[in-house]
C-alpha cells in the first residue's frame, strides 16, 4: 500500500487580515438540526461506552441518521405548554446483542436524546415530552456473514486502537485555524447566550438561538433570532423590553470581547408584530423538524466562503469511519501547526476506502505565508504522529465527546 502523500505548502497570505466580504452563520444548540447532531453523537458514545464496559471493545454501528419531529404547544402570553411531545427517529445499523448477551441498545438511544433534549430546552420532561422511534437495523453487508451486526465472539468486535483498521469509504476534509473575526463573533455570540451565566441572569430566553453574520470591508452587521419562553412573557411591552436588555447585553460582549460594535438587528420577525415566543425554547416545540448534517460544520459553523467539507460526522461509528475521524483531524491539525508557525493554516485530508486509518491517500497543508526548511520538517513530523495516533480521536470522540456542532 503507498505511503500518505503529505505536502507543507505555502500560497500567499492572503489571511494575514479577514477577507474583504465574507458571510457566516451558527445554528444554536436549541435549533432542530443541531439537537439532531448532538444527539446522534451521543447515541454513539453512549453506545460504544457501554461496549467497552461490557465487553472491551466495541460493536460496530452508525447512527447518524437521527430525525427529530417536533411536538405541539400552547404559546401565548403569559402561557406556554407543550401538548404533544416531540419524536426522535433513529435510522442506521447496530448490533442488538453480543453472542447471546443482550445489548440495550433501545435504552440507550432514548437516554441519549432524554439527556440531550434537557440540556437544551427549559421545563423538558423526557416522560411527558419525548417518543423514541427505533429504526436501527442489523442486517449484514455482502459477504460479511454474522460478524460486523450480529458478532459472536471478541475477534467480531473492534478494540480501540486496532492498528489493522481501514477507511470505510472514501472522504474528503478540510480543517482551518484561526477562525477570522466575523466568524468568532457569530460563534461567540451564540455561546454567550446559550451559556450558563447568561441564561442565569436571564431566565426567560430560549435555546434555538441562530446568529447570522456579514462583514464587507470593516463593517460588521449580525441578526441574532432568540427566543423567549412564553410563560415569562406576559404583553408585547415585556417582550420588547426584554428583548432590549438581551440586545444591549449581546452588544457590550461583542465591543468587550472583539472591540466590534456591530449593526445589531435582534428578532427581525416581529417587526410583523410576530414575538419570538416558545414554550421549552425551541421552533421544536411547534412542529419543526430536525435532521443530521443540515446544521453546522464541525467546526460549530456554516461557512460557505472557506474550504468547507459536507461530511455529516454526528453518529457515525467513531472507529474506522474516516469522514468522521480526519474532520476531527483535520481541525486538530490547522490548530497546531498554526500555533507552531503563527501563520494561517487550511488543512485538506483524502482517502480512498480501504487505505489504511495511517495512511491515508493525501494530507495537504496550506499555510498562507512563507514557511523555512525547519517550520516546514516540524509540521511534516506532526502529520505523521497524528496519523500513527488515530486511536487517540477514537478515544477521545468515545470517552471525552468532542463537540462537532
Amino acid at each position: 500500500m503507498p505511503e500518505t502523500y503529505v505536502s507543507i505548502t505555502s500560497v500567499p497570505q492572503d489571511r494575514g487580515g479577514d477577507p474583504a466580504y465574507e458571510l457566516v452563520e451558527r445554528k444554536g444548540v436549541g435549533h432542530p438540526d443541531t439537537m439532531c447532531d448532538a444527539i446522534a453523537e451521543r447515541a454513539s458514545r453512549y453506545y460504544a461506552r457501554y461496549c467497552v464496559e461490557h465487553f472491551g471493545r466495541v460493536a460496530h454501528h452508525w447512527f447518524d441518521k437521527v430525525l427529530l419531529f417536533g411536538g405541539e404547544a400552547t404559546i401565548d402570553f403569559g402561557e406556554g405548554e407543550l401538548t404533544k411531545p416531540y419524536t426522535v427517529l433513529y435510522a442506521g445499523k447496530g448490533a442488538y446483542r453480543f453472542g447471546d448477551r443482550p445489548i440495550p441498545l433501545e435504552e440507550i438511544l432514548f437516554r441519549a436524546a432524554a439527556d440531550t433534549l434537557a440540556e437544551v430546552t427549559t421545563g423538558f420532561v423526557p416522560e411527558r415530552h419525548l417518543t423514541v422511534r427505533c429504526e436501527i437495523v442489523d442486517h449484514q453487508g455482502s459477504g460479511r456473514g454474522h460478524s460486523r451486526y450480529r458478532p459472536r465472539d471478541l475477534d467480531d468486535l473492534t478494540e480501540i486502537g486496532d492498528t489493522s483498521l481501514v477507511s470505510n469509504d472514501c472522504n474528503l476534509l478540510h480543517g482551518y485555524y484561526p477562525l477570522s473575526t466575523l466568524e468568532a463573533m457569530v460563534y461567540g455570540a451564540e455561546q454567550l447566550i446559550n451559556g450558563p451565566d447568561f441564561k442565569a441572569a436571564n431566565p426567560d430566553t430560549g435555546w434555538d438561538v441562530k446568529v447570522f453574520g456579514s462583514r464587507r470591508d470593516d463593517e460588521y452587521r449580525m441578526i441574532v433570532n432568540m427566543p423567549f419562553l412564553a410563560r415569562h412573557i406576559d404583553s408585547m411591552e415585556t417582550y420588547l423590553r426584554r428583548k432590549a436588555e438581551c440586545r444591549a447585553q449581546v452588544a457590550r460582549f461583542l465591543e468587550t470581547a472583539f472591540g466590534v460594535v456591530p449593526d445589531l438587528l435582534f428578532n427581525p420577525t416581529d417587526r410583523n408584530n410576530r414575538p419570538y415566543l416558545t414554550a421549552l425554547g425551541s421552533v421544536a416545540d411547534t412542529g419543526d423538524v430536525g435532521v443530521v448534517g443540515r446544521g453546522n460544520r464541525l467546526n460549530g459553523l456554516i461557512t460557505p466562503m472557506r474550504s468547507m467539507s459536507i461530511e455529516a460526522p454526528a453518529g457515525k461509528n467513531p472507529l474506522d469511519h474516516t469522514g468522521k475521524l480526519y474532520g476531527v483531524l483535520a481541525h486538530q491539525l490547522a490548530q497546531e501547526i498554526s500555533e507552531i508557525l503563527g501563520l494561517p493554516v487550511d488543512t485538506h485530508i483524502f482517502t480512498s476506502k480501504e487505505a489504511r486509518l495511517d495512511q491515508p491517500d493525501e494530507v495537504v497543508v496550506e499555510v498562507h505565508g512563507e514557511v523555512d526548511e525547519e517550520h516546514r520538517a516540524q509540521a511534516h513530523a506532526l502529520v505523521t504522529k497524528r496519523l500513527a495516533a488515530m486511536g487517540d480521536v477514537t478515544r477521545r470522540l468515545v470517552f471525552d465527546g468532542i463537540t462537532m456542532w
